[in-house]
């Protein structure tokens, strides 16, 4: 199936664990970001002691959790992806 044709969505339960479908790419991961390509857009997802969970990348599923505080879309600009963290 196409990535752009994947379908697309979050379910964030008590801000602890965040499921998602969509999933292209895991760009990088540590234990305050998670930065996923996702059919829809990058997703930022920041907080504290982040772990990456259930892992499926071909059926596009991933799954994080800790103690989630944000959730962001970044949009491309022209050159490139901007920087995410200054």
């Amino acid at each position: 199936m196409p990535e752009e044709h994947l379908p697309h969505k979050l379910q964030l339960n008590e801000r602890k664990k965040l499921t998602m479908t969509g999933v292209t790419e895991v760009v990088s991961f540590d234990e305050t970001a998670v930065v996923l390509q996702t059919s829809l857009g990058l997703l930022i997802v920041q907080g504290q002691q982040l772990q990456l969970k259930n892992l499926s990348l071909e059926g596009g599923q991933v799954a994080v959790e800790g103690a989630i505080s944000a959730l962001s879309y970044e949009e491309p600009r022209q050159g490139g992806w901007r920087r995410l963290f200054r």
